[in-house]
């Protein structure tokens, strides 16, 4: 059963930890340091039964301005949140950044408890209740519940159970989509059991013997045991606290920040394309490739914030800016993040990730490109499903992208993603270039490469007159470095099918090409037809040839005499000789008869059939071994049909 995560919030010494050991029983500081200095330094975990069956798992964090990083950490995965306010201190500074932390990472549902409200008298409570209501005016705590609590007393903690049931009671559970994940907020070692991390599960589902990748490492081992609140299980889903017990795996090896997954549902990268909120409360505007941290599930991460289209941002704006990490993270669109100040540290913005395997975008070099990076931003805030995969898929150009690889780019997975495939592939948007990785291109690219094919061949034809055409793999480099080959095939079988070309064995041409030779080449053919006849079996080698035919330019020559090979008037058996084809079959029909009759012909007996010296009947030979007319048996040679 999917399970609701309450977080606490608000500023240091308002009693969060103490309001939860009120609730449940348990204490969360586990910490010598924590109990020694009586404050929360690490998130703490715990867990309440609800009288509707349901178990609240409960996360309290850290309210020092120190601490600020475990906390926002701790938000990651909250359902609901608890904001704590002291009565007898009211809203503080780090109530205001827990707040707009909260805000930004997209928390919808909470509460505000009062605490401590056995230390002030009725009047000053109802002074700190309505400054409390005009600090949430406007925003998701607006019309929260407000109550008020002393954790010394117990007074109002039956109160908020009840209140904390009724939220439960009224929800529809509905499993998180995709994959399982999980931020990983702590590491640490069980003597006899090794590894074990320990994150809210955010989506997903996981059980035993799965396998596991932290991402953004290679590192893959698997699910060697589970706890959920201490008690061992062997499925987890969403929305759960959650130990994994690892297998083979030393903690040295596992950090916080890292995203617990299945191998091939994430991909690493140092760009993401976001939207970013930057908030009023700041003193001034924040200018273009200003080096901040970037909190991002449970990770904190050094990058520089690419304004696309401006050199500042003034408080309170929002806008479309590109991320640049400086060690790479692993997140699906639609995930949240927090901006720190590089330092001094304080909360500054935040947002969503739009884009997780973003291309660098080019900043302000023409009006061109800002209205480009403007319109791809809003594809990615506002655009259909079907609209971002044209738009991964066109930014990928003639690579296209799989199945898996449109999955992690969309976050959308399985059935669903298919079900998405369906239309613009029905309606010819998107092709299918291989079947078995399931690779799209849009249509616009396919046909792209088509008139590039198409292009490459009509200006092949018109340099190159006598020759047939181009090679395949001549053809697939000439289109651009590194056009996968199935993309290539897809293309060029998409008009093969049209007739718009053709192929023959590994040559391809267009189908209106026709080799048309002119006067001179005419001649210069006949010549050379007539010089092989003449020749007849003692053929004249390549040089001769084109010592012979002088008066004709070179190239002329051997592209006649290629043209004559392509058209079976000469044949070649090797670099040097070239037969009259009539007069080289006749022989071998001589040959066959002769081994037919006698069983089997040598050298010599070849050279007396023929009357060719050595140096034109051992090519022969060869070239018959070649063609597996003949097959050579010591110093005789039979038909290989024979053998």
């Amino acid at each position: 059963m999917r399970e609701i995560v309450l977080g606490t919030a608000g500023h240091v010494d308002h009693g969060k930890t103490s309001l939860v050991r009120a609730l449940t029983g348990i204490e969360t500081d586990r910490l010598k340091e924590e109990k020694k200095r009586g404050i929360t330094i690490e998130l703490g975990f715990a867990y309440l039964d609800l009288p509707c069956g349901h178990r609240l798992g409960i996360v309290d964090v850290p309210g020092h301005e120190k601490f600020v990083k475990n906390m926002v950490a701790g938000v990651t995965g909250m359902d609901l949140l608890a904001f704590v306010i002291a009565a007898d201190e009211g809203i503080m500074p780090q109530t205001r950044e827990h707040f707009e932390i909260c805000r930004l990472l997209g928390v919808k549902q909470g509460l505000v408890v009062l605490t401590k409200i056995d230390m002030v008298d009725p009047e000053w409570l109802d002074l700190v209740e309505e400054e409390v209501r005009d600090f949430c005016m406007g925003s998701f705590l607006e019309d929260a519940p407000i109550i008020h609590v002393s954790s010394t007393t117990g007074e109002g903690i039956d109160e908020m159970r009840k209140i904390l049931d009724d939220f439960v009671r009224k929800q529809i559970f509905v499993e998180a989509f995709g994959p399982f994940r999980l931020p990983v907020d702590r590491v640490f070692a069980m003597k006899g059991f090794g590894a074990v991390v320990t994150g809210t599960s955010i989506s997903g589902r996981i059980a035993l013997g799965d396998e596991l990748r932290f991402y953004p490492t290679d590192l893959v081992t698997k699910v060697r045991g589970l706890q959920v609140h201490s008690q061992s299980v062997e499925e987890v889903e969403a929305g759960h606290r959650t130990a994994i017990n690892l297998q083979g795996v030393d903690t040295a090896q596992i950090e916080r920040g890292m995203v617990a997954a299945p191998p091939g549902v994430l991909q690493p990268n140092y760009m993401l394309d976001c939207r970013f909120l930057y908030l009023a409360s700041n003193p001034k505007p924040i200018k273009h490739r200003t080096r901040v941290r970037v909190h991002l599930g449970s990770a904190e991460l050094i990058g520089r914030i690419s304004l696309l289209d401006r050199d500042e941002v003034k408080p309170g704006a929002e806008v479309g800016v590109q991320l640049l990490l400086e060690t790479p993270v692993a997140v699906w669109p639609g995930d949240r993040y927090v901006i720190r100040s590089y330092s001094p540290v304080a909360t500054i913005g935040g947002g969503m990730v739009l884009g997780n395997l973003s291309p660098k975008k080019r900043r302000r070099a023409t009006e061109r490109d800002q209205e480009y990076n403007q319109q791809i931003l809003g594809v990615l805030q506002n655009g259909s499903l079907e609209d971002k995969i044209l738009l991964f898929l066109e930014e990928n150009g003639t690579a296209g992208l799989s199945f898996d690889e449109l999955a992690i780019r969309l976050g959308l997975f399985g059935k669903n993603l298919k079900k998405i495939l369906n239309e613009p592939i029905s309606s010819r948007r998107i092709v299918v270039v291989d079947s078995a990785s399931q690779r799209y291109l849009t249509r616009s690219t396919a046909d792209r490469i088509t008139e590039a094919i198409v292009a490459n061949l009509t200006a092949y034809h018109r340099d190159n007159q006598l020759q047939s055409g181009l090679s395949k793999e001549e053809l697939r480099s000439g289109l651009g470095k590194g056009l996968d080959q199935k993309v290539f095939n897809f293309c060029l079988n998409e008009l093969l099918k049209k007739e718009m070309v053709i192929q023959e064995e590994s040559m391809v041409h267009l189908a209106t090409h026709k080799v048309a030779l002119k006067v001179d080449e005419q001649k210069l053919r006949s010549g050379l037809e007539a010089w092989y006849r003449e020749k007849g079996l003692s053929t004249a080698t390549v040089k001769d040839t084109l010592d012979q035919f002088c008066e004709y330019p070179e190239v002329m020559v051997k592209e006649v005499l290629a043209l004559l090979l392509r058209d079976e008037k000469l044949i070649k058996i090797s670099e040097t000789l070239y037969y009259d084809a009539a007069m080289l079959a006749r022989l071998q029909a001589d040959l066959i008869a002769f081994i037919e009759r006698e069983g089997e012909i040598d050298a010599p007996g070849f050279k007396t059939l023929s009357g060719l010296t050595r140096k034109f009947s051992i090519p022969i030979l060869e070239y018959f071994d070649r063609i597996k007319l003949t097959i050579r048996i010591g110093d005789k040679r039979i038909l290989r049909k024979k053998t």
